[in-house]
């Protein structure tokens, strides 16, 4: 599957298996109309940002910085600072870019699993903080 491909796939996944986190999504085009990035605006107006290239190399980049100054990436990239983590270069950051915040990365390789696995991952951290729509309609019904 190509880029384009991919992330049409994604956006797809996003809006049907997580219509309680997703608000919107759409796949950024550059100006010579090349598929960027995915990226997803979720219901507490923070922004997931999916990178996927046919090399391999990808990023799932959920910036919550603008709420709480918290950001969650899983990524490949391969810089020499992570290169004691066991899972190398596949790394986690686990609310911060700070060395004591990254960690092993087990997301899969293939990009649909790891958007289901990712979004998994935002639902479970924003239902603990009552931000989800599930989390919502709970406290309406008491």
């Amino acid at each position: 599957m190509n880029t384009s491909g991919v992330y049409k796939r994604q956006l797809e996944v996003a809006k049907q298996d997580f219509p309680d986190v997703v608000e919107r999504g759409e796949v950024v085009i550059s100006e010579s109309g090349i598929p960027v990035k995915l990226r997803l605006t979720l219901v507490d107006a923070s922004v997931v940002d999916c990178f996927y290239s046919p090399s391999g190399k990808y990023s799932y980049h959920w910036d919550r910085r603008a709420i709480n100054g918290s950001v969650y990436r899983h990524d490949n990239a391969p810089h020499a600072r992570w290169q004691h983590v066991r899972t190398f270069p596949k790394h986690f950051h686990n609310g911060s870019e700070d060395a004591k915040d990254v960690q092993e990365s087990t997301i899969s390789d293939d990009p649909i699993m790891a958007i289901r696995e990712f979004l998994s991952f935002v639902r479970n951290r924003l239902a603990a903080m009552g931000r989800n729509r599930v989390s919502e309609r709970r406290e309406g019904e008491q």
